[in-house]
């Protein structure tokens, strides 16, 4: 038995989320179908981790076992050929069988698109923010995300999780054009509905609506209702995974 990798991206407007669910359509489901479809055999993957509904990928890791040896190019052009235009396969390759797409994730980077001129061509992957806002003070407040271990805070309510410790090692805005901005924000692990979270409490920020001190002190309260609101899933995109080590994976 060989594990592959499988490197893809996705535009997640009309899937309920990666993850399989009945009577929905997710990025799992039509991959499988897909693979499946290809190989003449049940190919179930594993992905690297779940995005919510309407959430995009730029760059989203799954693996899956085979019991033969896969011409990966041919594989993904049959794919690329099979699946939707929503959904990109980029590459496959054949890794270490102790290699997994979630646990042996190193870091994730997330990355949420706002934009402050209304533009007809930015609507469907930005959210547009008719008022001013100050990014300095945003990026004072994203800096404490640095020192901060328990994201509680910023978890969506009544979600079955173990932890909600994470560690964040990036966390700012960056500026695109004089109207577009970008959030980024790398960490080990997300908790549901976290980045959209922040990105929420951090225009409050910028708003005006709450000081720099006062988001400190609601990341410190661990109460997902002193947060701000969650920003719409559309904007949100899943840009980057980093693995242990590049020596485990056999391209």
């Amino acid at each position: 038995m060989q594990r592959y990798f499988i490197h893809f991206a996705y535009d997640g407007q009309r899937y309920h989320g990666w993850q399989q669910q009945p009577n929905a359509a997710s990025v799992q489901q039509t991959l499988q179908q897909a693979l499946s479809t290809i190989q003449r055999r049940q190919v179930d993957v594993v992905g690297a981790g779940r995005t919510d509904t309407g959430v995009h990928a730029r760059e989203m890791v799954a693996h899956f076992d085979s019991p033969e040896t896969i011409d990966t190019s041919q594989l993904v052009y049959r794919l690329n050929r099979l699946l939707p235009s929503d959904i990109s396969v980029t590459s496959l390759h054949p890794v270490d069988n102790d290699m997994h797409a979630r646990f042996s994730a190193r870091a994730r980077t997330y990355h949420y698109y706002v934009h402050t001129r209304k533009n007809p061509f930015l609507h469907r992957y930005s959210c547009y923010l008719t008022y001013p806002l100050d990014f300095d003070l945003m990026n004072q407040a994203a800096a404490h995300l640095l020192t901060v271990s328990d994201f509680a805070a910023f978890c969506k309510s009544h979600t079955d999780v173990k932890t909600t410790l994470c560690q964040v090692t990036e966390a700012r805005w960056v500026q695109d054009t004089p109207s577009q901005w970008h959030f980024v924000i790398t960490a080990n692990r997300f908790l549901r509905n976290m980045v959209r979270a922040i990105v929420g409490t951090l225009i409050d920020v910028g708003r005006g609506r709450i000081t720099v001190d006062q988001f400190v002190h609601i990341v410190s309260m661990q109460k997902r209702t002193e947060a701000g609101e969650s920003m719409p899933a559309h904007a949100l995109f899943l840009e980057k995974i980093e693995y242990l080590s590049n020596s485990q994976c056999r391209v």
